[in-house]
């Protein structure tokens, strides 16, 4: 199939609605509105729906009801506007309803910056709202592995009855590159959504029965059975979903770990320092959640720095020190603002950790 030049947020939109999705509810917020916009005219060409809510709260209550009733559905927003959904995230994590929610986000705290940020780790990977949940989390580090994200994203979803968040920045949003978009699924026919999904909300005229979904219990006893019920699924992601890229570990002085698009600009410093006789390597964790803590044990004798490259003040280095456990000094090389780092910057501070000038 012949490739195409997409702009991020476009490609990402295309990609759902190739995987069946046919619900959409959104506001605009830069830097992920032309995802929005697509969606505003693409659904309809293919018989689905398109709602600009009227903000952020609105439109995880309407993703929301689209996902009870059984449909593939997608919602997206950036930073702060993830913050405005979590409540209904947490609801759906309650009650078990999977949708896709795409994060391309910026710098804050608060209003912020419509410039790239990855200050949404803790966000996205330990759960904004309230209880005991988890959503699942992939990174992409480009707009192709972006694409395939959010195509697989749906069927994950549905597998595990969990939300699933891509969380992609400013820049991926924002460029050009060539993609190879994936084959068009047909979408659950109304009639087929019973059998498929059981617990879907489809009217007792539908099932001969109805169904009743609900969050709230009441009964301290009913709550603890309803969360022991579903947590073994999660212990399940981690066996299944875990992900991540090893690349050029063997015989490495120094190991980089970075996602998304920050990973691409490590791997120009791994050559600048490699020009400098210094071995560098990475490792990339595709999914954010599950973590993957196991990568670390790949990392040779050789080693005598691990470094967190993040356009943060140090979120992701928290689960980095996990994955070290004590094997080797960690340390953060960061930039806020909506800046970016540049491939110098970091070599640098991989120099100055090393104590190499």
């Amino acid at each position: 199939m012949a490739k195409k030049l997409m702009k991020g947020n476009e490609a990402f939109a295309k990609a759902a609605i190739c995987a069946g999705c046919r619900y959409y509810f959104g506001y605009p917020i830069t830097p992920q509105s032309e995802l929005t916009e697509y969606m505003s005219h693409a659904l309809f060409e293919v018989g689905g729906e398109f709602v600009q809510a009227e903000s952020e709260l609105a439109a995880i209550s309407m993703i929301y009801g689209a996902g009870l009733s059984g449909g593939r559905v997608l919602g997206s927003s950036s930073s702060p506007g993830i913050a405005l959904m979590q409540e209904g995230i947490s609801f759906a994590c309650s009650t078990e309803v999977p949708f896709v929610m795409i994060n391309v986000s910026r710098g804050g705290p608060g209003v912020g910056t419509i410039q790239p940020g990855q200050a949404d780790y803790y966000q996205a990977t330990r759960g904004g709202g309230n209880g005991d949940y988890h959503v699942i989390v992939y990174a992409p580090a480009s707009i192709q592995e972006g694409v395939q994200m959010v195509y697989d994203a749906f069927d994950t979803a549905d597998k595990f009855r969990n939300p699933v968040m891509i969380l992609a920045d400013g820049m991926l949003g924002q460029m050009m590159e060539p993609v190879e978009l994936p084959p068009m699924k047909e979408p659950l026919k109304e009639e087929d959504i019973p059998k498929v999904k059981p617990w879907a909300l489809c009217g007792k005229g539908v099932r001969g029965h109805k169904n009743v979904i609900k969050s709230l219990e009441l009964k301290p006893e009913a709550l603890e059975e309803r969360i022991n019920a579903y947590w073994p699924k999660f212990d399940q992601m981690r066996k299944e979903l875990t992900s991540y890229e090893a690349y050029n570990l063997e015989g490495a002085e120094v190991v980089f770990v970075a996602y998304g698009s920050t990973s691409r600009i490590v791997r120009e410093a791994i050559d600048l320092l490699a020009k400098d006789g210094i071995k560098a390597g990475l490792i990339r964790p595709i999914s954010l959640w599950p973590y993957p803590y196991d990568a670390f044990d790949k990392i040779g004798k050789e080693c005598k720095a691990v470094i967190s490259c993040e356009l943060s003040m140090g979120q992701m280095i928290d689960d980095v020190k996990l994955g070290a456990k004590d094997r080797w000094p960690v340390s953060l090389i960061g930039k806020v603002g909506g800046m970016l780092l540049t491939p110098v910057e970091i070599a640098e501070g991989a120099k100055k950790q090393l104590g190499v000038k």
